[in-house]
C-alpha cells in the first residue's frame, strides 16, 4: 500500500481516505445514537487505551475500573464536567474496596505484586478525589494518567498464557507470542510504540524479528502531504521488501485482523471481502500513530517490511465508518513521541530500531 510498489499505490491510498471522508460525512459518525450500525460512542483515539482493552482478559470489575478511569479525560473534553468525574472515582474506589474480584484472575505467583498495584491505586484514587477538588485540568489528567500505568500492569499480570494457537501454515515465520516495546531514534527526535502480538502475532512478530536484524536502521520515511501517512521499509535497491538470507526469498507476511469478540485472527481475506462490513477489529485506525502494514492493494498476502504510521484524523476514521479498518494490518500504537511522528517527513531518517522490552516474546520460526 501507499507507494508500496515503487510504481505506486498513493492513488489507491487517495481513493480509499476520500471514500473514508465521504463516508464519514454521509453517516454523520458523530451523532451515533441515530445509527444502529455505529458503535455507543465515539471511536477511542488512546493508543495507550486502546492497548489496554486489546489484553485477552476476562475480568469484569478491572474492566470497569479502567473505564472509569479512562472516562475521565471525555469529561474534562466536554466542557469539564466536575460532577461526573468526581463519579467516575466513586465507582473506581468502590472496585477497589473489593480487591478479591481483581485478583481472581491473577494467577497465584503474581498476586503479591497485583496486590501492591491495588495499594497503590487505592491511595492515588483517594489523592485525585482531593485534586479534582481544585478543579484543575492537568494534574487531573497527570493522576489520570499514572492510575491507569498501574491498571495496565494489574491487567497485563492477568494473562496466564497465549491465548489461541497460529495456524500452523505459518510456522515458518517469525511470531510475537505476547508484546514486545521498540524504540526508534529518527533525526528529529525519538519514538515509542508497543507492538501487539496478541491481537497480530504473525505481523508483530515479523516486525520485530526485522528490528532485531537492524533492518530499518538508516531507512528513509515516505510521506505525501495529503495522505496522513508516514512510511518506511523499503530497502535500499530494486527490492521492495524484506529478502530472507537463509532462503534468498521474499518474505511475505499474510493480512491477520482480529475481530472484537472473536478469541483469534482471520487471516488472507479483508473484512469487506468477507462481508463482515459491522465487524470491527480489536485494533482499529482510531489512533493518531497507528502502526500498520502495508501492503500491494491487489495482494492481501503480500506485505513484507514496508509499515506505515497513520496520522489520525478524525474526518478519516469515524467510529466504525471508515474504510481502512479490516483492510491492513494495525499490529500496534505510538505510546511516546507524538510531537516528532507529526514533524517527520519525506526524507527525515529512522537512524536506530531497538527492542527495549518483550524480546522474550519472540518465537523464531521452525526450520525443516
Amino acid at each position: 500500500m501507499f507507494n508500496f510498489i515503487k510504481s505506486g499505490l498513493k492513488h489507491s491510498l487517495k481513493a480509499i481516505l476520500l471514500g473514508t471522508i465521504l463516508l464519514g460525512l454521509s453517516t454523520a459518525w458523530w451523532t451515533p445514537s441515530s445509527h444502529a450500525a455505529l458503535p455507543a460512542g465515539n471511536a477511542i483515539t488512546d493508543g495507550k487505551a486502546l492497548l489496554r482493552y486489546a489484553l485477552p482478559i476476562d475480568n469484569k470489575p478491572v474492566r470497569k475500573l479502567q473505564a472509569s478511569l479512562e472516562d475521565i479525560s471525555n469529561q474534562l473534553r466536554a466542557n469539564k464536567r466536575w460532577g461526573a468525574i468526581a463519579n467516575d472515582l466513586k465507582q473506581a474506589s468502590r472496585i477497589l474496596d473489593k480487591p478479591s474480584q481483581i485478583l481472581a484472575s491473577v494467577p497465584t505467583e503474581r498476586q503479591p505484586q497485583a496486590e501492591a498495584w491495588i495499594t497503590d491505586l487505592q491511595s492515588g484514587v483517594t489523592e485525585l478525589r482531593e485534586v479534582v477538588k481544585t478543579k484543575q485540568k492537568e494534574p487531573i489528567l497527570e493522576g489520570r494518567s499514572k492510575l491507569l500505568s498501574l491498571v495496565s500492569l494489574l491487567e497485563e499480570s492477568m494473562v496466564k498464557e497465549f491465548p489461541f494457537e497460529v495456524p500452523a501454515e505459518y510456522s515458518n515465520l517469525p511470531q510475537l507470542k505476547g508484546r514486545a516495546t521498540i524504540a526508534f531514534k529518527t533525526n528529529k527526535g525519538n519514538l515509542k510504540v508497543v507492538v501487539d502480538g496478541y491481537s497480530a502475532p504473525v505481523t508483530a512478530g515479523n516486525f520485530v524479528d526485522l528490528v532485531q536484524r537492524g533492518f530499518y536502521n538508516g531507512l528513509e520515511f515516505t510521506r505525501s502531504e495529503q495522505s496522513y501517512v508516514l512510511q518506511t521499509g523499503d530497502p535500499v535497491g530494486k527490492e521492495v521488501g524484506f529478502i530472507d538470507p537463509k532462503t534468498g526469498e521474499y518474505r511475505a507476511i499474510p493480512l491477520e485482523i482480529l475481530v472484537e469478540g472473536e478469541k483469534e485472527p482471520t487471516y488472507g481475506i479483508t473484512l469487506e471481502q468477507a462481508g463482515r462490513y459491522l465487524d470491527m477489529p480489536v485494533l482499529p485506525f482510531s489512533s493518531f500513530g497507528a502502526l500498520a502494514m502495508a501492503r500491494p492493494e491487489s495482494d492481501v498476502n503480500g506485505a513484507s517490511s514496508q509499515v506505515f504510521f497513520f496520522l489520525f484524523e478524525p474526518e478519516l476514521t469515524p467510529a466504525g465508518r471508515n474504510l481502512l479498518d479490516g483492510r491492513y494490518t494495525v499490529f500496534g500504537y505510538l505510546i511516546e513521541g507524538k510531537e516528532i511522528l507529526d514533524k517527520l517527513n519525506a526524507d527525515d531518517k529512522i537512524e536506530s530500531a531497538t527492542v527495549i522490552q518483550g524480546l522474550e516474546n519472540l518465537v523464531e520460526p521452525k526450520t525443516a
